[in-house]
């Protein structure tokens, strides 16, 4: 293993669409935390939102190094840590719960009452504490790419999200019949895990090129939908019954692509509003709709523990073409021209590695 430098690149974020990129101390790792060498890190729409607001309730406070999406090798172990050792490749997860509160103990993780997040992917080095070290740190398969197992923490959201599906409810007559709103990287991710499982997948997006990838990933068929809502009826002529789907998905966070979810599905069907509307957001609510017609509204937030597992074991399949959303490659110094690349949507994700000072030193 090469020393570990007393320095590293990384990108501070500052304030809303404020980002520095600084020197920073390498951290040395204590009693049961790990130090671990950043060797792929992923862009997604949550790092859009932290980066245009400048922080998140929630997440982090600015300025801090920021990313969230990560595989890694580790550098080094502080004391106390067995379950890893110096050069194993591993995926940390952005999130650790307590394991000893009430929601812990009945398998809702994702909700702990003491639930701590991890940033700081965008750099050379993250520390891992201590909790995340016992509860969410996980090694990589022989066979997976860092680039590919650094989409495994949104991949494990979106397992979290068809698991809130109760699609074996729906699957009676065969493939169950889902919509996805959005062509996004989660939009796109569950229409490939979908696909894996058998369903038929309808992606609706007005995005072109986004429905073409999704067809790549597996999706039945593709709808081109304007923006700004109104599209359920066509939603629903789009369907096999022409009744609507008996499971949509919303992976947008756009409230009027909520309410086209809530009318897109059939009698007896389930919504789940999985994209994250910005805080203090409402919309109307078809109450005639929703009782008469027997329809469960769900919202989905997060992933769990097992579901890392769960998304790392997928990701390892030669078959889940996840690596079609790995659209761009930057360095450190670069992560502000790449999140505006996702924020133009010329990208669905950047694949953030290495400081582009290390390769000029190298090169010279």
């Amino acid at each position: 293993m090469s020393s570990i430098p007393r320095s590293m690149r990384a990108a501070v974020l500052t304030g809303p669409e404020q980002i520095e990129v600084r020197d920073v101390a390498v951290p040395v790792p204590g009693p049961g935390e790990i130090l671990v060498r950043v060797e792929a890190a992923t862009t997604c729409g949550t790092d859009v939102k932290v980066f245009r607001r400048g922080g998140h309730p929630r997440m982090l406070t600015v300025p801090t190094v920021f990313g969230h999406e990560i595989a890694g090798t580790v550098s080094q172990v502080g004391e106390g840590v067995e379950a890893v050792s110096a050069g194993d490749r591993v995926v940390v997860a952005n999130s650790a719960p307590c394991g000893a509160c009430e929601l812990c103990a009945c398998g809702r993780e994702n909700l702990c009452d003491d639930l701590q997040y991890l940033n700081g992917a965008f750099a050379e080095f993250l520390l891992a504490p201590a909790r995340f070290v016992q509860r969410n740190t996980h090694h990589i398969p022989a066979a997976l790419s860092f680039e590919k197992a650094a989409l495994t923490e949104p991949l494990a959201c979106v397992l979290h999200g068809i698991s809130a599906c109760d699609l074996e409810r729906y699957g009676a007559h065969g493939p169950v019949e889902v919509v996805v709103f959005g062509g996004g990287p989660i939009g796109q991710l569950f229409v490939a895990a979908l696909a894996a499982e058998g369903h038929e997948v309808i992606l609706a997006d007005p995005n072109s090129a986004r429905l073409k990838v999704g067809e790549e990933l597996g999706a039945a068929k593709v709808l081109k939908i304007e923006r700004g809502g109104g599209q359920d009826e066509r939603i629903r002529g789009a369907s096999k019954s022409g009744k609507g789907a008996w499971v949509a998905i919303d992976a947008t966070g756009v409230p009027e692509v909520w309410q086209d979810a809530i009318q897109s599905v059939r009698p007896g069907g389930l919504v789940n509003l999985f994209g994250g509307c910005a805080p203090g957001t409402t919309i109307p609510l078809d109450t005639h709709l929703l009782h008469y017609s027997e329809i469960t509204v769900k919202g989905v937030y997060h992933h769990r523990p097992s579901l890392i597992v769960e998304a790392l074991a997928l990701l390892a399949r030669p078959d889940f073409r996840a690596e079609l959303l790995l659209t761009g490659r930057a360095s450190i110094e670069d992560t502000e021209k790449a999140l505006r690349g996702m924020m133009a949507k010329d990208q669905l994700k950047v694949v953030i590695s290495g400081s582009s000072k290390e390769r000029q030193e190298i090169d010279e």
